[in-house]
């Protein structure tokens, strides 16, 4: 397992794909550990009650379907597939716009889509995802790559209050591919990974827990600790 996932972090991101299959046929004993824990290029489908992309990951999956975040319904129909309470669609109705906007700002294009669901611990855990095509046939506006993708993961969970404090765990993924192919640069290829996760603590004063916990700098003061997962 352990050479498994070594021979993964070195796979280029848009090879990823069939490397896992392969992987999978070879040690099928860790097939739930690979598909756990290996990240692939997202994938995005239309949801066609809005007209508007959303991306498909492991956390708007059940069995075959992807809830929509827009519609909230899933793709293919399921019954019974569970979905946020009624506190927690509201929080994510109101994050897609918000990243909807950052997104055209900040990286110039692309789709985004954000998730909400509540955990075992009495918190809950949001999924933020964001995913462009840099390519001049895609959403680059530039005009620079052949062919390009971004590819970005972030979870954060949050955790319930605990004598004054709250809890948060960062979890970031990006993978990244790009080729240009002209006569000004020439011909250049790169693309990797990289996973990195940040843990800190929020002490608050006099603020309503539900109200602000999305929003931890807002607090007095914080701890935090940083690491690289994997690269």
């Amino acid at each position: 397992m352990e050479a498994a996932m070594g021979l993964m972090r070195r796979m280029p991101p848009k090879h990823s794909e069939t490397a896992l299959s392969a992987l999978l046929s070879l040690i099928p004993q860790h097939s739930s550990d690979l598909l756990s824990q290996v990240d692939q290029p997202l994938q995005v489908i239309c949801d066609v009650d809005y007209g508007k992309e959303f991306i498909l990951c492991e956390y708007n999956r059940d069995a075959d379907s992807y809830r929509s975040p827009w519609s909230n319904k899933y793709h293919p129909p399921l019954e019974d597939g569970p979905n946020p309470s009624p506190e927690l669609r509201k929080l994510e109705i109101e994050a897609n716009e918000v990243f909807a906007i950052y997104r055209d700002q900040y990286y110039e294009g692309g789709i985004s889509s954000v998730y909400m669901w509540e955990d075992e611990n009495e918190g809950f855990v949001a999924c933020f995802l964001i995913k462009k095509d840099g390519s001049k046939s895609g959403h680059g506006r530039r005009g620079y790559l052949q062919e390009g993708a971004w590819d970005a993961i972030h979870v954060m969970e949050v955790g319930p209050e605990e004598e004054g404090m709250a809890h948060y765990c960062l979890t970031s993924t990006v993978m990244l591919s790009l080729t240009t192919n002209n006569e000004s640069t020439g011909t250049f290829n790169l693309s990797g990974s990289i996973r990195r996760q940040v843990i800190y603590a929020v002490e608050y004063k006099s603020m309503v827990f539900s109200s602000y916990r999305l929003n931890p700098f807002a607090c007095s003061r914080f701890h935090y600790e940083s690491k690289t997962v994997s690269t």
